[in-house]
């Protein structure tokens, strides 16, 4: 598939100021050209086209987002320089597997000054004498070759990396789902042990006016109780001192009968 319609493809009804990748991996360049990519991609941050049977750079379009560049497998020789005018913020670019022979062929991509990461591996310049030791000379603001820093430690993976970050954002989600910080659950008990006194408190304020309304109630009976005592003991004393009288008097009728018998 040629590289125009494979960009047509790629777009997915998107429009071109949208996409931020695009892969064209194995298609196919007219003339050793690039074609169908233009301007309009103004957001794109990773492009690769590996195996494109390109051989020159002449047509790539400005690229100023972009940061990552795949270029392996083609047929490249030179013409570098174009890479620092229309792509000055690349990071990373891969050359490996092209036609690129020599130091001043590289010396291009000083002007690239934010470039960290650069593969030539299998190209004819690995071959050179102290093919490491001169690139890192002549390019002092990457870090990484063919994978490795001067010391020979091995660049991290871009996957990796983006594993790093997302296990960040997956512990920022777990301390928000693990909720407020320890103290914060302390000042809560607090509260909620507050609450409770409190609740307590006024259940036994509630029980102890039911007390007392008891206790009065109970005293008001008792008074009753008492009065009714009183007035039933008045009585029988009533009675009592009726009886009297009346024995009383009949006495003295006993008497003046006796009386009144003797005369």
């Amino acid at each position: 598939m040629e590289m125009k319609k494979r960009i047509n493809l790629e777009l997915r009804n998107r429009a071109p100021e949208e996409v931020t990748e695009l892969v064209l991996d194995n298609c196919l360049c007219v003339n050793g050209e690039i074609e169908g990519l233009n301007d309009t991609f103004k957001k794109l941050e990773f492009l690769s086209m590996a195996n494109v049977e390109l051989s020159s750079l002449a047509q790539l379009p400005s690229l100023t987002k972009l940061r990552k560049l795949e270029l392996s497998d083609n047929i490249i020789s030179g013409g570098l320089e174009v890479l620092a005018e229309k792509c000055p913020n690349l990071t990373y670019l891969n050359l490996s597997g092209n036609k690129i022979k020599d130091l001043s062929t590289v010396e291009a991509l000083q002007n690239l000054k934010n470039l960290k990461s650069l593969d030539l591996f299998n190209c004819e310049i690995t071959n050179l004498e102290d093919y490491r030791e001169s690139i890192f000379e002549l390019l002092q603001q990457i870090t990484y070759l063919d994978g490795f820093d001067q010391e020979d430690n091995e660049a991290p993976d871009s996957e990796e990396e983006d594993d790093e970050d997302g296990d960040e954002d997956d512990e920022e989600e777990e301390e928000d789902e693990a909720g407020p910080p320890e103290g914060y659950e302390e000042e809560e008990e607090e509260e909620e042990e507050e609450e409770d006194e409190d609740e307590a408190g006024s259940e036994l304020g509630e029980g102890e006016e039911e007390v007392g309304l008891s206790y009065l109630m109970k005293e008001e009976i008792q008074d009753e109780d008492d009065d009714d005592d009183y007035v039933e003991e008045g009585e029988e004393e009533e009675e009592d001192e009726e009886e009297g009288l009346r024995g009383e008097k009949r006495k003295r009728d006993a008497e003046d009968d006796g009386d009144e018998e003797d005369d």
